[in-house]
Order: structure tokens, then C-alpha cells, then sequence
């Protein structure tokens, strides 16, 4: 018989049966179990079928109830994790929701991809290898996650469901804290009233003393070096040692103080998410012992004034892993729990690799050519535009 994933959370974690119903309010509301073939539990072979639903409700329980319902939730306005984000630029404004943001929640998955943020590579990456639904950490908007054009009509072309998160996953697990070497004693996912200001304060892990056990700890489990031989590779196989790759350039490194500069109290930071000198000094005098800044996700570099104000106040200062690895972060864990949840489902991740490669060695002697007759015969001042 068909295990739903209420009872299957139940079943692996204990959580009361009443409080796991609450959790799958998606399925309950759109009466799938009702509907023909579910009665007795339908069976595909041996292989118990999966919904979009299932996998709507698995989120529901790894975010603690955070997800959306229904869009009727989405449009009164009083959902905690509904949340316009918009720095003022005219029209780019966007709203994160998080749940299901297009596909039939009836529709059955048996492949379903994790990413960071969802574009067009994600799209034809999934619709390529047979992915029946993204979870996507990001928000997912028309045009600017799916190649400029329409998310409906991009992702129906291969019967690709989108669902998002971001916000409702920000704060649920330590990991992060933990791959830096700290134990979170503090959390806010909206520090000085900024919706993603995330901040945490923590003490140092056993075996953690220094800011270069922190370096250490880092590359130990990032792989980094793995990263810089897959560089090295491409590099010789294309006879091109100009090309950059964004792990490699953005591991971790120490903005103020030596590797052997002890560590006390960490004041865990998001620089990108609008954490400013103000909210570092209000931060650090909230929370005395604090000694060393970390940032993550995002960096600082020399003259930032961050890092300014952080040696004003004699704080040691390092940057950790960047938004590239996020991925590892929280995507991983992330799909892990779905694989656990989403009996029968299988549960990969897609993973950028952004690099850069000077214009003029970028492809072989044939493409070069291409886009030096293209560039000089029709987009050297030759197309005029009218607005009339």
C-alpha cells in the first residue's frame, strides 16, 4: 500500500501523526487521495508512485509548515515567507513564494533535480535527462529564470514543475555555521528588520582555535582542490591557461589578522543581504566576547568598509565560502532530505560552474571567426533603430 509522506515522517522520525497531517495540507486540499487509483494505494510495478503533491509536502515538513497552500494564501498578504524584494530599480522587483510556482500538482514525478537558481540551462538540463520537477532555492520569475521568455510555456515544453523556497529554508539547519567551525548560540533570519539579513553568533567547534583552523576546516570539506584540478584539466585540454573559475577564485581568506590569531566569539555575517557597518557595531555590542567576523555567501574586499569598521574595533575578519558553494551548503542537505522523504523518487542536483575566459580565446579557430564576421558585418553601428 501506498505510504503517504506524512505517515512516512512519522514513520522515520516519531512526529505525531496529527502534527504530520498539518504538514500536508497541499495533498489534502487538492483531495488527491480521493481521487481514482488511490483507494487501496496505487502501485507502479513495484514502485510506489510519487505526486508533485508528495513532493510539495516534503517541503512543508523540512520547512516546518513554511510553505504556501494555495495562491488565495499568497495574495492576502499575511504569510510570513511572502515577501517582496525589490531595491528600488524600476519594474525588476520580484515575490518570493514559496511553493509550487508552476505545474499540475497531480502530475506524477519520478526524477526531480535541486538547484541554487533556476535559468534556462536548468530547464533544458531537466527536460535532457528526465526531470519531472525543480526545486529551485531562489525565486523563480518570468523571463529572468527561463532564457527571457515566459516560465509556462518554457517549462510545459518539457512537463518541468517549478517550486522555490529561499526564505522559508533560511535558518532551519546549522550547517552552515558548522562548516565554519562554529556552533550557531544565536540566530536572526531578519536582522535590523531586513527580510534574508540572516546573522548568527557562535563558539568556535572542538579543535577550532585560530582563523586557520577555520581555512582548513573549510577546504577539508569543500574539496577545493578537487575543484582546482578539474581547472588545471580544462586549462590543458583547451591550451588556454587564462581561463578563472569562481570556487577556486573565492575560497576562503583572512581580511584581518594571521592564520594563528585566536579565535573567541564569531559574529557570523551576509554581507549581500544589506548587513551594513551600523548593524556590525549594534551587532557586536549585543553580543560581548565577539572577536572574529565571519561572511559568507557573499565576501568584502580590502577597503570595504566593513572591513573599516571591523578594524576600528580590533575584530579579526574572514571570509568563508562564497555563494558558488551554496549549493553544498544548503542544496545538498536539501536533497538529501527529499531522497528520504520521496520513497522511489530519484533526487539529483543541479550544479553551476560559472568560469571566465578572455573574449578572444573563448572557442576554436572556426567560432572565433564566426563571431568576428558577425560582430563587424552586422552590429558595428549598422542596425538603426526607430521608436516611431
Amino acid at each position: 500500500m501506498r505510504i503517504r509522506v506524512c505517515q512516512r515522517i512519522q514513520a522515520m522520525t516519531g512526529v505525531d501523526t496529527e502534527v504530520a497531517d498539518r504538514k500536508c495540507l497541499h495533498t489534502a486540499g487538492l483531495r488527491l487521495w480521493d481521487s481514482p487509483g488511490f483507494e487501496a494505494g496505487f502501485l507502479f510495478g513495484d514502485k510506489i508512485m510519487a505526486y508533485v503533491a508528495d513532493l510539495l509536502d516534503a517541503l512543508n515538513v523540512i520547512t516546518g509548515g513554511r510553505m504556501v497552500s494555495c495562491m488565495d494564501e499568497v495574495k492576502c498578504g499575511q504569510h510570513p515567507f511572502v515577501i517582496w524584494k525589490s531595491s528600488g530599480i524600476y519594474g525588476k522587483q520580484v515575490l518570493e513564494i514559496p511553493g509550487l510556482i508552476h505545474g499540475d500538482a497531480n502530475k506524477e514525478i519520478r526524477k526531480v533535480a535541486v538547484c541554487m537558481t533556476m535559468t534556462e540551462l536548468s530547464i533544458e538540463l531537466a527536460g535532457a535527462t528526465g526531470v519531472d520537477a525543480i526545486v529551485a532555492h531562489h525565486p523563480i520569475a518570468d523571463a529572468a529564470s527561463c532564457g527571457g521568455v515566459t516560465l509556462k510555456d518554457y517549462l510545459d515544453l518539457y512537463g518541468v514543475a517549478a517550486l522555490e523556497c529561499h526564505e522559508a529554508f533560511h535558518g532551519l539547519h546549522p550547517g552552515i555555521a558548522y562548516l565554519h567551525g562554529h556552533k550557531v548560540g544565536k540566530s536572526d533570519i531578519a536582522y535590523g528588520g531586513i527580510h534574508g539579513n540572516v546573522m548568527f553568533v557562535g563558539e568556535p567547534l572542538e579543535g577550532v582555535s585560530t582563523l586557520g583552523d577555520m581555512l582548513d576546516r573549510l577546504d577539508g570539506f569543500m574539496d577545493l582542490d578537487l575543484e582546482d584540478q578539474v581547472l588545471q584539466a580544462e586549462r590543458r585540454i583547451k591550451g588556454n591557461e587564462g581561463i578563472q573559475e569562481t570556487s577556486t577564485l573565492t575560497r576562503g581568506a583572512i581580511r584581518l589578522g594571521e592564520r594563528s590569531s585566536r579565535v573567541g566569539r564569531i559574529l557570523h555575517i551576509f554581507p549581500h543581504t544589506g548587513f551594513s557597518p551600523d548593524h556590525l557595531r549594534q551587532a557586536v555590542a549585543e553580543n560581548p566576547g565577539v572577536d572574529t567576523v565571519l561572511a559568507s555567501i557573499s565576501r568584502v574586499y580590502e577597503g570595504h568598509a566593513l572591513i573599516e569598521c571591523a578594524r576600528e574595533m580590533g575584530l579579526n575578519f574572514l571570509v568563508g565560502n562564497s555563494h558558488v558553494l551554496e549549493i553544498l551548503e544548503n542544496g545538498l542537505p536539501l536533497a538529501y532530505a527529499l531522497s528520504a522523504l520521496l520513497d522511489g523518487v530519484e533526487v539529483v542536483m543541479f550544479r553551476d560552474r560559472v568560469t571566465s575566459t578572455p573574449v578572444h580565446q573563448v572557442g576554436g579557430a572556426r567560432l572565433r571567426e564566426y563571431a568576428q564576421h558577425f560582430s563587424t558585418a552586422h552590429l558595428m553601428g549598422k542596425n538603426v533603430l526607430s521608436f516611431q
